[in-house]
């Protein structure tokens, strides 16, 4: 496997954050980079690099994540309200953190698509 990414080291608790939902599968935590008001990460504690890497049994595991930010959108209220999930994949894509990671937005009425909005804060 590759070289350690920032959320392995997070997983391992060797690096801190405000983690808010954690089980046996994925863990979510607050980005330090937010983009709403509320903007959250959930990873899967199996490290899988890309969207493209993902395998036939990894299925469920990202299934997961999803209801995950689901979960989380009920329990914080803004699940009726409505919010964003997103999964970047490799550098044009946006993708970062070679470790797959679902962004959840919410907090504010998201537009689409999203590019206008930063063509709207210039």
């Amino acid at each position: 496997m590759s070289e350690e990414t920032i959320f392995d080291k997070i997983i391992q608790r060797e690096i801190p954050a405000t983690i808010v939902y954690e089980d046996d599968l994925a863990l979510a935590f607050e980005d330090i980079n937010p983009q709403a008001p509320t903007h959250l990460l959930i990873i899967p504690k199996t490290r899988i690099a890309t969207c493209n890497d993902i395998d036939k049994s990894q299925r469920e595991l990202v299934g997961h994540l999803f209801w995950v930010a689901a979960q989380i959108a009920k329990q914080e209220g803004f699940a009726d309200a409505g919010y964003r999930t997103v999964m970047n994949c490799n550098d044009d894509g946006g993708q970062t953190v070679h470790h797959i990671h679902l962004h959840l937005l919410a907090g504010k009425p998201l537009g689409w698509p999203p590019y206008q909005e930063r063509l709207k804060q210039a």
